[in-house]
C-alpha cells in the first residue's frame, strides 16, 4: 500500500469530502468538498496528521457573508455555523481591503491557511482574491 493510497482513502472516507486527489511527487493533496458539507480545514490537518503526515499551507476558496465584529473581518461560511477570522495576504492587501467593503454581502474568498503546532485551533484565513 502506497502513501499516497492511504491518505487518499482517509481523506474519502470523511464525511463531506466529494474527491481527492493525491500527488506524492509534489506533497499536494487537492480534496473538493460537498455543498453542505461541515468539514474543517483544521479536521483534514488533524487527520492527515494521525496518518504520520505534517500538514502544510492550505489554500481555501470559501463562500460566505463577510462580516465586521468590533473591528475583526470575518466570514460566515454559507450552510453552516462556522466563522473564519479574516487576515491580509501581505501579497494581496488590496483584496482584504475589498472584504473589509463588503460587509453584510455574499462573497467568495480564496486565500490560505497555516497550520500551527494545535492543529484544532482556529487560524485566520489570509485573503488572495475575493469574488461577488
Amino acid at each position: 500500500m502506497t502513501c499516497a493510497h492511504v491518505v487518499d482513502v482517509a481523506l474519502k472516507k470523511t464525511d463531506g469530502v466529494d474527491t481527492v486527489d493525491v500527488s506524492l511527487n509534489k506533497g499536494l493533496a487537492t480534496v473538493k468538498l460537498k455543498a453542505g458539507n461541515h468539514v474543517s480545514v483544521p479536521q483534514l490537518w488533524n487527520l492527515l496528521h494521525e496518518k504520520g503526515y505534517t500538514p502544510k499551507t492550505t489554500v481555501v476558496v470559501v463562500k460566505g457573508v463577510a462580516e465586521n465584529v468590533a473591528g475583526t473581518a470575518r466570514l460566515k461560511v454559507t450552510g453552516t455555523n462556522d466563522v473564519l477570522v479574516l487576515s491580509a495576504d501581505p501579497k494581496a492587501a488590496a483584496a482584504f481591503m475589498d472584504v473589509r467593503t463588503r460587509t453584510g454581502q455574499t462573497i467568495q474568498v480564496q486565500g490560505t491557511m497555516e497550520p500551527g503546532k494545535n492543529l484544532k485551533a482556529a487560524v485566520p484565513l489570509q485573503v488572495r482574491q475575493v469574488r461577488p
